[in-house]
């Protein structure tokens, strides 16, 4: 299961790579943007008046893509947790001793003493 795990991973980090290249490549609606100082005008060379096309409906599919592995391994972590826990597989819990109350040092609190406020000076009329 961890085999699987690990490869969904590795898919995953692959799709995410390749969505964030897919939304740099874009080009915006106003200006060039980003998307023309990364490679815009190639995107649009290679896939001719289209570009928008291709590009948004790739983007999309990575999305749904991306967002399907999340979940997908969200659920396989979760199956392999408690699977782990069931077959001994997985950490032990190291509990600390309670220590009673009066084993606790008690430190004096020691406050600073309040300033005494100091008088206005007079003013001479």
């Amino acid at each position: 299961m961890s085999i699987l795990l690990g490869i969904a991973t590795f898919v995953l980090i692959l799709t995410s790579v390749f969505l964030i290249l897919l939304v740099l490549a874009q080009k915006a609606k106003s200006d060039g943007g980003m998307g023309a100082a990364m490679g815009g005008g190639a995107a649009e060379a290679t896939f001719g008046a289209d570009t928008g096309n291709v590009l948004s409906k790739a983007t999309i599919n990575a999305a749904i893509v991306f967002f399907v592995l999340s979940f997908a391994l969200y659920l396989g972590r979760i199956y392999a947790g408690k699977h782990a826990a069931a077959s001994g597989m997985s950490l032990p819990s190291i509990s600390a001793p309670k220590l009673p109350a009066t084993a606790l040092p008690q430190l004096p609190v020691a406050f600073p003493a309040a300033a005494a406020p100091t008088p206005a000076p007079a003013q001479k009329p």
